[in-house]
């Protein structure tokens, strides 16, 4: 059985919520539109990485690595189709 990672914008979120510090102040200290923010947390929408940069820098969060990256090869795809036919 494996276990999910969490998403960056549902930690994000959490930090948000259980930092006991309001929107208000949060979006006043990373310089965010506070509509924004509320869209954000309603899952409505999502964030740019500037924005996402300015709420960790705010809230004291860091991006670890818990291990080697994961990446599979590419799909194979079927051969060329010949040009002139």
């Amino acid at each position: 059985m494996s276990k999910r990672r969490q998403k960056v914008t549902d930690a994000v979120r959490r930090a948000i919520q259980e930092s006991g510090v309001s929107r208000y102040r949060i979006c006043g200290a990373a310089g965010i539109d506070k509509a924004s923010i509320s869209r954000f947390m309603a899952g409505k929408t999502g964030l740019t990485l500037a924005t996402l940069d300015a709420l960790a820098d705010v809230l004291g969060l860091d991006v670890v690595a818990r291990g080697p990256v994961k990446v599979s090869p590419p799909a194979k795809r079927g051969p060329k189709p010949k040009k002139g036919r």
